[in-house]
């Protein structure tokens, strides 16, 4: 049997939470039940990728009980040591306060070779872009572009290089060639000329930005708005550190950019607001951070912007049922903005 199956096993997650969970709340004698909902599952016969919801009840000694949501994202053959190691950074440098929050980090299983995290209760950027709450969807984009200039100004050292793998285009799991040969395969003669000048594009732009002299920052390297959720009127906060590296902080931009503005068009087909919030979150961004748009910065955001546009094709392409015409519509305007 899989191991990671005794996560969807009650009885044994309790046990294991009664073990590393409770003494992280001392308020509550015990833990009364879980309830287990998978936000990922894909479990073959000895692998897995799985990110899974406990919602956990605790029991109080006066016999009343409070629930906590607790998230476990799990790999069999990938390290997530780095997301329980980063989020102790980011609490130890005091990135949560009066405006952000974050997951707070409870364990690491190398059995399991997951992290289990206290997870943040309210609704992503996503769900009020879905439903076309604008007025929302403001108020977050420019606590978001706060929250990621206040992680882009944090300290870099050594203790900060969570996941080096992560740090350059050409290694960012799964490997530029990893995914040109998968696509190669898939779809042989159609893809490989045009993806192959666009990487070799993408990675040379970069390779001469470190090469200059090129500033590294921590950032969080998975800028979408599904992870940014609306904690309360005022605060928001970021999940899914899995990607979190030492890099350039132009990846989150054009990466966050390139994301809102696709998920408005699909989602909603309004393309006139996609600009506008965009727009929004790019110049509370510079004020934040004490920036200035320059042409480098600029081009920097372009790259990312185009290697998201690629990343999300080929997410197209390999994904079970695949959309081979969304894919090529995104490769054909990657190609048309880098004249190719």
């Amino acid at each position: 049997m899989n191991k990671i199956l005794q996560l969807f096993d009650e009885a044994y997650v309790v046990e294991l939470f009664q073990k590393e969970v409770l003494p992280h709340y001392p308020a509550f004698i015990a833990i009364n039940r879980v309830v287990i909902k998978p936000y990922k599952e894909l479990i073959w016969e000895t692998t897995y990728h799985v990110v899974i919801s406990f919602t956990v009840y605790f029991a109080k000694a006066d016999g009343t009980e409070d629930k906590i949501p607790i998230v476990c994202s799990a790999h069999s053959s990938e390290e997530r040591e780095n997301v329980y190691l980063a989020l102790k950074y980011l609490w130890a440098a005091g990135f949560p306060n009066e405006n952000n929050d974050l997951p707070d980090p409870l364990f690491y299983s190398p059995y399991f070779r997951g992290t289990f995290y206290r997870g943040l209760k309210g609704e992503s950027l996503l769900h009020f872009i879905k439903n076309k709450d604008f007025d929302t969807v403001e108020k977050i984009i420019v606590a978001s572009a706060k929250l990621f200039a206040r992680l882009h100004s944090l300290p870099v050292d050594e203790r900060a290089n969570f996941n080096p793998i992560n740090s350059r285009i050409r290694t960012v799991i799964p490997g530029s060639d990893n995914i040109l040969k998968e696509v190669a395969a898939r779809f042989p003669g159609k893809y490989d000329e045009d993806l192959r000048r666009i990487y070799a594009y993408f990675i040379e732009k970069e390779e001469a930005y470190f090469q200059n002299g090129g500033k590294l920052s921590l950032i969080h390297g998975d800028a979408h708005p599904e992870n940014i959720i609306q904690t309360s009127l005022d605060r928001v906060g970021l999940i899914d550190f899995t990607d979190i590296c030492l890099a350039d902080h132009a990846r989150d931009l054009g990466s966050f950019l390139q994301q809102l503005e696709y998920k408005f068009i699909r989602k909603v087909g309004d393309v006139t607001s996609a600009l506008v919030m965009e727009n929004l979150f790019l110049d509370t961004y510079l004020a934040a951070a004490g920036q200035k748009m320059t042409s480098d910065l600029r081009t920097r955001i372009d790259l990312y912007y185009n290697w998201t546009s690629i990343r999300t094709a080929t997410y197209w392409l390999l994904k079970f049922n695949n959309d081979e015409k969304a894919a090529v519509e995104l490769i054909r305007q990657v190609k048309a903005n880098l004249k190719l």
